[in-house]
């Protein structure tokens, strides 16, 4: 059980993911596939609106990939993970607001701000997963990082609920059509997110660090914090393993993530079905993330996740041959039996492997390969999707990132 002390500061820790993954679910997984390929790439080919999506994820991760680490060890060195928690966020609430005010057939504007917004997503959560070091004994975090997955699959599917509903009966709400209804719900997430951040901002407690230097000066000490810390992790086998696995298995989950509607929607899916099986992984992944959490603090963390990559391998191979909704929600729920513990347990077994002192930098190196996966993953999709004609094939290629990322993470010594 957690400590009377900790309990504040572990659950405004975690309604910060209750607040941000509105974007990940409404926006990121749900209405935006969408509405780019409908309305903002009406009348465009659907194999070249599915590469526009995967080059917006991509581009989106490859900043991501060029700040992280830098940004990490500023963060350490200056006790600064709140404040650039904040600057991140801030970002990511005002980009996704202002996809209101795209117009039919921009998909250009709604490109450049769903990149910026991702950006503040991503970002966001470089500094929110090394705050999890403050709030948590090692012995907790597997628990609490599985509450913070939790109630961002709680939260973001109450959200999702919500708007979903506003484009099924828009005049309900006093809006004109569906598509007005889809624009403001762009709004409702950039309104939940600022809100339901305030509690991490204002209740978690960051020890202080060093006097911050300004400008060239701290990008220097910060770019000489990342060269070291580049070479402590090649030395630390454990860290550089579980990195190197991680970086493998999670590129699988993330493009499913990103791309598992726009897939739906190329073999010719009903959208608001699929809409439909988003719900029911987010509400199937409330209960689930928690009771991994429980599974990893019994059986270890690597056996449970190395359980979860098995099941990713059986959807993988099940939506190549899926034809029907039906199959679709069946997978909904598969997925959400394993997606927030996969992600959880990934974030609570590093946090036991990195040094504490240094949380944000070694942090930053896995939200680094985290979304460096996601720039692959929904590139190669894309593209071998365009190649072959096929998007049945495209999805194959995941197999091998999960059973390669599997062995690996299978030396990973936990104890160690």
């Amino acid at each position: 059980m957690y400590d009377r002390r900790d309990r504040k500061q572990i659950f405004a820790w975690s309604m910060y993911d209750w607040a941000n993954s509105a974007y990940a679910t409404t926006v990121m997984a749900g209405f935006f596939p969408i509405f780019f390929k409908q309305y903002w790439s009406a009348g465009a080919d659907v194999t070249y609106s599915t590469f526009h999506l995967g080059l917006a994820n991509s581009l989106a991760s490859i900043l991501i990939v060029a700040l992280a680490p830098l940004l990490g060890a500023i963060a350490d060195r200056a006790g600064a993970r709140k404040k650039f928690l904040l600057i991140f966020g801030l970002l990511g609430v005002v980009m996704t607001g202002s996809l209101y005010f795209v117009e039919h057939g921009d998909w250009v504007a709604a490109t450049t701000l769903y990149v910026l917004a991702s950006v503040g997503f991503l970002g966001g959560n470089i500094f929110y997963d090394a705050l999890l070091i403050n709030v948590a004994r090692p012995d907790q975090r597997d628990r609490v990082s599985s509450l913070g997955y939790a109630l961002g699959y709680l939260g973001g599917g109450v959200l999702f609920a919500v708007n979903v509903w506003m484009t099924l009966q828009p005049q309900r709400f006093g809006l004109a059509d569906a598509a007005e209804a889809v624009r403001l719900s762009f709004v409702c997430v950039a309104l939940w997110w600022a809100v339901f951040a305030l509690p991490l901002l204002i209740f978690v407690k960051e020890p202080a660090g060093e006097a911050p230097r300004l400008g060239l000066a701290a990008m220097g000490q910060g770019l000489r914090q990342f060269m070291q810390t580049f070479r402590e992790i090649r030395q630390l086998r454990m860290v550089w393993l579980f990195l190197l696995g991680y970086w493998l298995y999670i590129d699988g989950v993330d493009t499913i993530i990103v791309m598992a509607v726009d897939y739906g929607m190329s073999l010719g899916l009903d959208s608001n079905s699929l809409i439909v099986a988003l719900l029911i992984t987010q509400f199937v992944g409330f209960p689930a993330a928690l009771v991994f959490g429980r599974l990893g603090e019994r059986v270890g963390s690597k056996i449970s996740i190395l359980l979860a990559i098995t099941v990713y391998v059986g959807v993988t191979l099940w939506a190549y041959q899926m034809t029907s909704v039906g199959e679709f929600y069946a997978l909904a729920v598969t997925v959400g039996l394993v997606q927030g513990g996969i992600q959880a347990l990934s974030r609570s077994m590093y946090s036991r492997l990195i040094p504490q002192d240094k949380s944000a930098e070694f942090f930053g190196f896995y939200n680094m390969l985290g979304k460096f996966a996601t720039v692959l993953g929904p590139l190669l999709m894309g593209w071998v999707g365009v190649i072959s004609g096929s998007p049945r094939v495209a999805i194959l290629s995941l197999i091998a990132l999960f059973v390669t990322g599997a062995v690996i993470l299978s030396l990973v010594e936990e104890r160690h």
